[in-house]
């Protein structure tokens, strides 16, 4: 079975979409409560960094889980005080995030471990998978045996992790009294404030959580996927997150099959690239790597009019007198 090439497709994209998944619930949060979250980005770029440098400074990928998350915690603040606080511009304020950490992260980088902008290779600091209870018992039965082992085994606790939030978001957003206040902000703010509910401290507070969640992707990206951190390693992924939310129309169960479809066509991209495919051949490698993006562009084009968005999406909160 794991010469099957739709079976390497099937792995891979679970071990993609947690990247997407983390940063797509982190937009999902702060969108909900009516501001525009276009800072994932830098915040997955700054994560990403602080995790690798942190874990590789202390050989503990978790001490440096933990520094991610305050990394982008605080990016997360900074950008809540410009769009709440200060009613500035959401998306001058996100683009801002994602520029000013796509050259401090490789500057930063560079100045302190002299290796192109990239931290040295984490080795015994990255993230293991986890060997589920009687795999061995089960590895030669066939279809059994790939499914435990590879589907529902052999993954990082960040995989799981990403996959047990949607039932988790799905809670907090539709059944619990935050969730109520958060989607009240996000829809009528003027009339959440009349009933007593703080909107600029519920949208500090959607903010704060989208930070956190924010930094597990970028946790991800260096500490399980690469084992190190890159300059620009996140290749698109927040504006991708953001197109599976737009995809799921700002709703945790569909936002995450949107991060599994792009994981999906992710896993095709590697498996093809150097393929010779029947009639069309060996497809260029930049070509191949067009895809995801131009499935974005595909997706944005067929569901934005589609899409419903919360009413008081981007627009600054003035309280009534």
């Amino acid at each position: 079975m794991e010469d099957f090439q739709f079976a390497s497709i099937i792995v891979s994209t679970i071990r993609n979409a947690p990247v997407l998944i983390f940063a797509a619930m982190a937009g999902l949060f702060a969108e909900r409560s009516g501001v525009i979250d276009l800072g994932l980005e830098g915040k997955i770029l700054a994560s990403a960094f602080v995790s690798a440098g942190v874990a590789y400074t202390y050989q503990d990928p978790w001490i440096g889980i933990a520094a991610g998350i305050l990394a982008s915690s605080a990016l997360a603040m900074v950008q809540a005080f410009v769009s709440i606080t200060q009613k500035g511009n959401q998306l001058v304020a996100g683009m801002a995030i994602n520029i000013a950490m796509s050259g401090l992260t490789f500057v930063v980088a560079q100045y302190f471990f002299q290796q192109g902008g990239r931290t040295p290779e984490l080795g015994d600091a990255r993230l293991t998978d986890i060997v589920l209870p009687g795999t061995a018992a089960v590895a030669d039965v066939p279809f059994l045996g790939w499914f435990y082992g590879h589907v529902i085994g052999g993954h990082s606790a960040l995989v799981y992790a990403a996959f047990l939030l949607l039932p988790l978001v799905h809670w907090v957003l539709y059944h619990s009294r935050f969730g109520l206040r958060l989607r009240a902000c996000g829809e009528n703010p003027h009339a959440a404030d009349a009933a007593g509910v703080s909107v600029q401290k519920t949208r500090y507070t959607a903010m704060l959580i989208a930070g956190v969640l924010c930094s597990f992707s970028g946790a991800y990206l260096s500490i399980v996927q690469s084992g190190f951190f890159l300059r620009d390693m996140s290749a698109g992924a927040g504006y991708l997150a953001l197109t599976a939310m737009v995809f799921g129309n700002w709703r945790p169960l569909h936002t995450v099959l949107g991060c599994l479809m792009f994981g999906f066509f992710g896993a095709v991209q590697i498996q093809i690239e150097g393929v010779d495919l029947p009639v069309v051949g060996r497809i260029p490698g930049s070509l191949i790597q067009m895809i995801p993006y131009v499935l974005t562009v595909v997706v944005l084009a067929g569901l934005m009019a589609k899409s419903v968005a919360p009413k008081a999406l981007g627009r600054p909160f003035v309280k009534s007198r």
